[in-house]
């Protein structure tokens, strides 16, 4: 019998408490390395707020948050992202009066102490260049290095988001929404994106288009009311009557 694959992102009680209100309340969850997951649910599930819990933007109220083995639960955002957890966001978080490549600058040194220098022309070093125009090759934009960005699509700007995601070599990557607002074409082209990345990047995906969802994940988590309603393989969910309840509106609380 071969042994489960090592899992890199634990979650053990994690409960996101706002007032009364429990926005997470996920009692188990385990992603391994290299696996791509979906978390799927209804508007107001809690997925966002997972998503915030994992990456530091939010503390959770109780419970543990393991990183590659490692306790999580208290570290800062930026502590994260040095780890490897990158993410991107549902609306585009952009500079768009500058080019491509400057966008690509930024997300590159925010995570580096030069970020704070007076000195030096900022130019990329020739490391950073590689890293970035790998970055942009792999979301297909390597021709666009110096196309001002508000001149560009929605759907080349989510990719630009992607790049600079990518660019800080991440372990875990975090999608909300990738396909949000972009047209059948754009979609495409970002679920071929997704699915080209390499497997020693961890992928979980928010995602409401569910055939989109369901074509680039091995496993699926299906949330309702900030609680783990199911999990289970694609082909699973899409028979599964519970599910189809949630997205229909029908579903009672499940504890």
């Amino acid at each position: 019998m071969s042994n489960p694959p090592k899992p890199l992102l634990d979650l053990t009680a994690v409960v996101m408490q706002f007032g009364a209100l429990r926005a997470v309340d996920v009692a188990a969850m385990s992603i391994a390395i290299g696996e791509r997951r979906a978390v799927i649910g209804p508007n107001g599930a809690g997925k966002t707020t997972l998503f915030n819990t994992i990456t530091g933007v939010l503390r959770p109220t109780s419970g543990r948050i393991a990183f590659d083995g490692h306790d999580i639960t208290r570290q800062l955002p930026h502590r994260r992202a040095k780890l490897g957890i990158a993410r991107t966001f549902q609306i585009t978080n952009l500079f768009p009066t500058l080019s491509v490549m400057d966008n690509m600058k930024l997300a590159l040194r925010g995570l580096k102490p030069r970020k704070f220098s007076m000195f030096g022309d900022g130019a990329l070093t020739a490391e950073e260049r590689s890293i970035a125009e790998h970055a942009l090759g792999m979301t297909r934009l390597g021709e666009r290095q110096s196309a001002i960005v508000r001149d560009m699509s929605y759907g080349e700007q989510r990719q630009l988001e992607l790049a600079m995601a990518l660019s800080s070599t991440p372990r875990l990557l975090l999608f909300d929404e990738p396909a949000a607002g972009l047209s059948p074409a754009e979609r495409t082209i970002v679920a071929e994106i997704v699915r080209s990345l390499p497997r020693d990047i961890t992928v979980v995906l928010i995602e409401h288009d569910m055939d989109l969802a369901l074509g680039l994940v091995d496993y699926v988590t299906c949330m309702y009311e900030g609680r783990v309603l199911v999990e289970a393989s694609p082909a699973e969910i899409r028979s599964n009557a519970t599910v189809q309840d949630v997205y229909l509106g029908k579903a009672r609380h499940h504890a």
